[in-house]
């Protein structure tokens, strides 16, 4: 059986570290804890740990899982997103993670508009330009932040990335640093500070918390692996 609170406890000394090594302050790094497949079940436990900013990534199963969980809970949503699923999207979630094209933007500023919500977002960006990833060009992302202006009740907090995969985590520090650059390009187009760079994961965060990530995204690494999700 998964220990949640011996796995909490490596990553936050592991957090501590790479704030340490970047001269940044833990306060600015925001664990979110991706249950993708566990149960409320799980996600009560992680709660019991002081764990309070969750992750989902399929909308049918976060409208099951969330209101068995804590109500004091904060929930975002980090996956890609059909403008179908849109309107339960934004009534069950605090921020969305990857608004990757402006028709998304739309849509889901209709429904916030119905449901008198104001919701922050952040752009995906696929910075490593594989076809298997979704979002933006980095050149799109700093024409599209303006068209943010158009969208009242959609708030532009930062952008967001998956580096590609590789059983080496200094390898994703390039395309880390390539998004913590193209956020202060994206400053200067729109004007405006964007404060968010939700980046990293199990085999990553460190480099990503090191290269600036404000938002990273834990999994297996708090959970165990998702083959086990139902078996504990």
């Amino acid at each position: 059986m998964v220990d949640i609170a011996e796995n909490l406890a490596q990553v936050q000394q592991r957090i501590s570290a790479a704030c340490e090594r970047s001269d940044r302050s833990t306060e600015e790094v925001q664990l979110v804890a991706v249950g993708k497949k566990f149960t409320a079940q799980v996600i009560r436990e992680a709660a019991d740990c002081g764990l309070n900013l969750f992750g989902e990534n399929r909308v049918q199963e976060a409208k099951i899982k969330i209101p068995d969980c804590p109500g004091h809970l904060r929930w975002h949503f980090i996956g890609n997103l059909q403008t179908n699923k849109c309107k339960d999207a934004v009534a069950l979630f605090d921020m969305l993670h990857a608004v990757d094209s402006l028709h998304l933007a739309e849509e889901l500023n209709k429904r916030c508009e119905q449901l008198a919500k104001v919701m922050p977002v952040l752009l995906e960006v696929n910075v490593s330009g594989e076809g298997s990833k979704h979002g933006f060009t980095p050149e799109q992302a700093i024409e599209v932040t303006q068209a943010f202006f158009d969208f009242p009740k959609l708030e532009l907090h930062g952008l967001m990335t998956m580096a590609p995969f590789s059983r080496q985590a200094e390898s994703a520090r390039p395309y880390f640093r390539k998004l913590r650059e193209l956020k202060s390009d994206c400053e200067k187009k729109l004007g405006a500070p964007l404060p968010e760079l939700s980046m990293g994961m199990s085999g990553d965060y460190e480099i990503a918390i090191e290269e600036g990530a404000t938002l990273i995204r834990l999994g297996t690494t708090l959970f165990g692996p998702r083959s086990q999700a139902n078996k504990d």
